[in-house]
């Protein structure tokens, strides 16, 4: 066994890139903003198209399938259709927020990839509290979608961009307490080191923690079942109904980079990342970030979408309780066996996530699911 874990750790030692690879700062830093850039909007491209043909075959019905082979340009089609359309700005909109709103919502979701590594040392920025960077950088969109529904002058997108600014604040404690969790055990904040530390996947060690971070990261990000920003039938199209264009489209391309993002950050944090045995590194990273993202897919098209008053439940009455039990089982457990954690932990952490779930579910539904009055 120690012979096995000499040889991943130096594969892993052996696989790193240089820090001022292809040489220089400028260089690097030149390098790695092209490859996020060109990265982040050729996977929207992919899980758009994932997506809507992924949803098409679990629906019975085809899904993209004229533009290109196999449909596989519907994704260039729609963004050349809607880049052509007329933008229009309501009478009465703050015309300068209204303008800036996408803007703010799209650069943070491009700027998370800056401490995200494709491989050992293959990121923009090796930041000791990459982890932090994340978390602060992550809320940021929230202002440009509150900018979007205040400057529309329309009270449905207002509506629409509080239930946002709701979901953030009430989502981020758990999704913060679950990475908690992965930080205790990797015993830094680097990502990159994150990713070096598991020699076993934190998905094995933290089920609860990973379980906690995807749903509390779905709703972040406004992923089905938990889109009520964009409740049709409720609030028309939520913060972006006076938008059309080119800025409705960075609307649209902010929901699918999002959705990458919350899939690279999962990818990074509980399921080793770049590491694989094999393929390459970074094949590794992206297969693992698109197995994430039909997961989200896959759940969109299963569950229904619940009501407001069950989102905020959801978040303070299950997420919490939960997260906060398993930071302390997680803390006590590192305590005992500070070194490493050993392999017998992920039968044990399997069966308190099982447990836990299941008993919370039971007295969840007696603290109330949620409630209506007339």
């Amino acid at each position: 066994m120690a012979i096995l874990d000499f040889n991943i750790n130096r594969q892993v030692l052996m696989s790193a890139v240089p820090p001022d690879w292809p040489g220089g700062f400028w260089w690097h830093w030149l390098f790695f903003t092209v490859v996020i850039i060109a990265f982040v909007l050729t996977m929207v491209m992919a899980a758009i198209y994932i997506e809507r043909r992924g949803m098409g075959r679990m629906q019975s019905r085809l899904g993209p399938n004229r533009t290109g082979p196999f449909g596989l340009l519907q994704p260039v089609a729609d963004a050349i259709k809607v880049l052509l359309k007329e933008n229009i700005v309501p009478t009465k909109a703050d015309k300068l927020v209204h303008w800036l709103a996408p803007v703010v919502a799209f650069a943070p979701a491009l700027m998370l990839f800056a401490v995200i590594p494709f491989q050992n040392g293959a990121l923009l920025a090796d930041l000791n509290i990459g982890i932090l960077y994340i978390v602060a950088i992550s809320s940021v969109s929230t202002v440009g979608i509150f900018m979007a529904g205040w400057s529309s002058s329309n009270k449905y997108s207002l509506l629409g961009a509080m239930r946002n600014v709701a979901a953030i604040v009430s989502y981020e404690i758990p999704l913060v307490l679950a990475i908690v969790g992965v930080v205790l055990i990797a015993g830094s904040l680097s990502l990159n080191q994150i990713v070096i530390a598991q020699d076993i996947p934190f998905i094995l060690l933290q089920p609860l923690g990973f379980f906690l971070f995807f749903a509390a990261g779905c709703a972040e990000i406004n992923r089905s079942p938990f889109d009520l920003m964009e409740a049709d039938s409720e609030i028309v199209a939520g913060f972006h109904t006076e938008y059309s264009g080119m800025k409705f489209a960075m609307f649209y391309l902010v929901e699918y980079a999002e959705a990458i993002a919350i899939s690279a950050i999962i990818t990074t944090l509980f399921l080793g990342g770049w590491r694989g045995p094999l393929l390459p590194p970074w094949l590794w990273f992206v297969i693992k970030i698109v197995a994430v993202f039909f997961a989200m897919v896959w759940m969109r098209t299963t569950l229904p979408r619940i009501r407001i008053d069950q989102l905020m439940a959801f978040a303070w009455k299950f997420l919490l309780p939960l997260a906060v039990i398993n930071l302390v089982i997680t803390a006590i457990q590192v305590l005992a066996w500070p070194d490493t954690l050993p392999w017998a932990l992920i039968i044990v952490n399997f069966a308190i996530m099982a447990a836990l779930v299941l008993l919370w579910s039971k007295f969840f539904f007696k603290l109330g699911w949620g409630r209506i009055e007339v």
